[in-house]
């Protein structure tokens, strides 16, 4: 039969099995069935996301403004690209070599001017402009988790590197109202150090039978747990036990997480710090299935403040991009070139945002203490604010239309002039690329009333795949 899996059963067999003896087959044999016969599905597509926690200058890396006046205009000049008309910031000299494998959209804006609300807006489509504890809506990572949940799958399906979850006290991202089986494998700790290792994953051989055992015992008592469970935990509990059982016991799984398995030169071109190899961690997942992996972009690499939200009395906004940006352009262009370099290029979509821009003007206030980037307390330094009415989003691989720009914004940066894109439009690119039906797909709250998943956007339409 044409387009059939090998090994796959004729449907025309699986219909005179039905007719003749479903009586005698389990739900497993069913559903082995129904997979049997279904037509293959396309090509399952994933997206990294590279998260700046605290909000990157637009004004220091893609949307330069180096005509603009002395106020606004920060020291670094701007370098051409691989693709003609096309500029970015001077700190960005290997991304500017690898242009044509990346878009820009210029023209991102929102009205969430806290980290809360701007984070919330971005990742969940919340449209509120006010900080929150908790998020109200579940994240887009969350959703992607829920809808593609596969409780025969070894490897989680979203995986968080270095967790985008938590600014202060502020709780920025999560499953919100799916629950705590939609939150992600969390991988912490600087994956650069010679001892870094991923805690459960992968145990001694001689230890499955024991394990194999245990599990039997178990699943009989859960059996009989069930049937007294009246509030659908156990089915949340059973997903925990598959997914840690899986990363126990899968050599696949094992593998995905050890960076050792990497050349070293492969690890070198990434760069031997702790955001290099988050993003090369990251390749390795997508490469072995993981849907979403989500790693942020913190720490003292950022500068003193461990962070992107460079006011003046936190940083030297100058001093931090002279800091930061060389770590930054090797880790995200090697990302992006060694997706292409192994044909991952069309499956897998690569996004670089924090949530928001940074004011155009710049301040002049005194520093709270010395440090990396940051002059000594009470001296008056450079810095920029929040400025949800800008922002610029990088957008590579995942079969998209590359080496352009999207939008434009004012000659001083401040908003956008040309295709203004908000938070729905983007939500529904990144559905778009999962293979997710945006504008038909809900899910129910608590109360049990179906939230649909963009309530307004659509996929931004420069950004569709290639042909």
């Amino acid at each position: 039969m044409a387009g059939m899996l090998r090994g796959a059963t004729p449907r025309r067999e699986l219909l005179r099995a039905g007719l003749t003896g479903m009586s005698s087959l389990t739900l497993a044999d069913v559903l082995r069935c129904r997979a049997q016969a279904a037509p293959p599905s396309p090509e399952r597509t994933a997206i990294i996301l590279v998260w700046l926690r605290g909000g990157q200058s637009h004004l220091e890396t893609f949307d330069c403004k180096p005509q603009a006046p002395l106020e606004f205009r920060g020291p670094f000049g701007v370098i051409d690209t691989n693709v003609p008309g096309i500029q970015v910031g001077e700190l960005l000299p290997r991304l500017s070599q690898c242009a044509d494998r990346y878009t820009l959209l210029r023209s991102v804006a929102h009205t969430g001017g806290g980290h809360p609300s701007g984070s919330l807006q971005v990742l969940g489509g919340d449209p509120d402009a006010a900080d929150k504890l908790f998020p109200v809506f579940p994240d887009w990572m969350s959703i992607v988790s829920h809808l593609r949940r596969d409780a025969n799958r070894a490897i989680p399906n979203y995986v968080a590197v270095n967790p985008v979850d938590t600014y202060d006290n502020f709780t920025i991202a999560g499953p919100g109202y799916l629950g705590s089986s939609c939150e992600p494998f969390k991988v912490v700790g600087d994956p650069s150090t010679p001892d870094f290792r991923v805690p459960n994953i992968g145990m001694p051989a001689d230890a499955l039978p024991q394990l194999s055992r245990r599990m039997d015992l178990k699943s009989g008592l859960d059996r009989l747990a069930r049937t007294i469970d009246l509030k659908g935990t156990m089915d949340a509990v059973d997903g925990f036990q598959r997914q840690a059982l899986g990363l126990l016991t899968s050599p696949a799984a094992q593998r995905a997480f050890d960076l050792e398995q990497e050349p070293t030169t492969l690890r070198d071109r990434y760069g031997r710090n702790a955001w290099g190899q988050q993003c090369l961690l990251a390749r390795r997942l997508v490469e072995a299935g993981v849907d979403v992996v989500a790693t942020e972009f913190d720490g003292p690499l950022c500068g003193r403040v461990q962070n992107w939200d460079d006011h003046a009395v936190n940083q030297h906004i100058f001093e931090a991009y002279q800091h930061r940006m060389p770590t930054f352009d090797q880790a995200v262009s090697a990302l992006i070139e060694d997706l292409y370099d192994r044909g991952l290029d069309r499956r897998v979509l690569v996004v670089v945002t924090g949530e928001f821009g940074r004011t155009p003007r710049i301040t002049q206030v005194a520093s709270s203490g010395g440090g990396v980037a940051s002059r000594e307390a009470g001296v008056v330094q450079p810095g920029r604010d929040h400025w949800p009415r800008a922002n610029t989003m990088l957008f590579a691989g995942g079969g998209i239309r590359t080496g352009q720009i999207i939008g434009a914004t004012d000659p001083r940066g401040e908003d956008p002039v040309e295709r203004r894109v908000g938070t729905g439009d983007f939500l529904a690119t990144i559905y778009r690329h999962l293979q997710i039906d945006y504008r038909n797909t809900a899910i129910p709250n608590f109360a049990g009333r179906p939230i649909p998943i963009v309530s307004s956007g659509e996929a931004i339409a420069e950004l569709a795949g290639a042909t």
